[in-house]
């Protein structure tokens, strides 16, 4: 059996070494995107195919989700995290190579970026399906938290170490390096370190119509319908525009790269304090929380779209970092509760795909809407609008959300 603690998350071995894994996973795929996105524009190419490059690391990583969720309720997830990490680590030493001996063409770079960003969209959902199997109930929220805060600190750290590399060693060293991380999480969740329970069932159909049971599942819940519907609205029109957004109003403003990344830091500071506040303070009405979370989100979006000081935008983007976690975090927990532990995968997988699968939606939309005549906080505004209106709609509509 998973290893169980009641007193300490930290003195539970199993929930440790997956913290530490997803750690280092997470910081090798930031590392990853941070220095193909540089080698791209700098050495291979050009701007233009920058844009096919994060395509294929993104889009068929999100589609790749649900099917993690299906394969997470059939092997067992160590099995798969474990395969995962290792064929991450062939791509990247390949990568590694190619760069290093400076024989690396557009086409090839292409093609290893499209399997290691589907090979990594199993880690993150198969690792919080293993959640209910090695904590106790009332560690949950407290669970989640420590993850979803290390994830968010690990999407900091990858990018600094990759500036840091490449601006003291080469592009192939920042390579190196990600490859290191990513073969240290594949060593942390090698299965014996973690026995598994089996599987709850042994999945007897096709993938898709396993697929189509946890759709239904999901469909059927209002809950999760509601919840999913928070995610969306909140990644969409509030993360997704902030992100989107930050280039364009600090070269709006007049800002420099500096400006740039005091924003980008202080979003993620934002996320990781809002981690650990929601790790400390047990929430017992979540359904509410995410919805007023939502709200606080829009309310802050729209202020920030208003407001033209880039010394107050920095400020203020570190509460929208700060609600992410408020918004996500007690659905998370409650999603994992009530959910039977034959479908936990699937539902798992669907959550990740709402939660992160419209920000690439939010990228190209902004930008379109900007470059046909839109002032950018013009656009802020009305995704600002829309998300209130979502929130209001929700909290009035609803109760039976609100209850769990």
């Amino acid at each position: 059996m998973e290893q169980k603690n009641t007193t300490s998350l930290l003195k539970n071995r199993t929930f440790v070494l997956l913290l530490f894994a997803g750690l280092t996973t997470i910081a090798s795929y930031s590392m990853f995107i941070t220095t193909t996105t540089w080698y791209v524009v700098t050495d291979l190419g050009s701007a233009s195919q920058l844009g096919m490059i994060l395509i294929a690391a993104t889009v068929p990583r999100l589609i790749m989700m649900v099917f993690g969720g299906v394969l997470a309720d059939t092997f067992k997830k160590t099995t798969i995290m474990f395969s995962a990490n290792l064929a991450q680590v062939l791509i990247l030493a390949i990568i590694y190579y190619f760069v290093a001996i400076d024989d690396m063409i557009f086409l090839l770079m292409l093609g290893l970026t499209l399997f290691f960003g589907m090979i990594d969209a199993f880690f993150g959902p198969v690792k919080t399906s293993m959640i209910p199997k090695i904590v106790d109930q009332e560690q949950m929220q407290k669970a989640n938290a420590w993850f979803q805060g290390t994830d968010q600190f690990a999407f900091i750290l990858g990018p600094l170490l990759a500036g840091i590399f490449m601006e003291f060693g080469t592009v192939a060293t920042s390579y190196l390096v990600a490859t290191l991380l990513v073969a240290i999480s594949t060593v942390l969740v090698f299965p014996p370190f973690i026995k598994e329970t089996p599987v709850e069932a042994k999945v007897k159909h096709t993938p898709l119509l396993d697929l189509k049971e946890g759709l239904l599942h999901v469909v059927k819940s209002r809950y999760l319908i509601t919840g999913i519907v928070v995610l969306i609205s909140f990644n969409f029109l509030i993360m997704g525009a902030i992100i989107v957004s930050i280039p364009l109003v600090v070269d709006l403003y007049g800002g420099t790269p500096i400006n740039l990344s005091y924003l980008e830091v202080s979003l993620g500071i934002g996320m990781v304090i809002g981690s650990a506040i929601v790790g400390f303070v047990q929430i017992k009405n979540r359904g509410k929380t995410s919805i007023y979370g939502l709200l606080g989100a829009a309310a802050i979006l729209l202020f920030f779209s208003q407001i033209t000081d880039l010394f107050w935008l920095t400020l203020i983007v570190f509460f929208i970092g700060l609600a992410m976690p408020i918004i996500t975090i007690p659905f998370f927990t409650s999603a994992q509760e009530t959910t039977d532990p034959k479908l936990i995968g699937r539902v798992m997988s669907l959550i990740y795909l709402a939660m992160n699968g419209f920000d690439p939606i939010a990228y190209g939309v902004i930008p379109s809407l900007v470059e046909g005549g839109l002032s950018i906080q013009y656009v802020l505004l009305s995704f600002a609008l829309v998300a209130i209106f979502i929130g209001l709609v929700v909290l009035f509509r609803g109760k039976s959300y609100q209850r769990v």
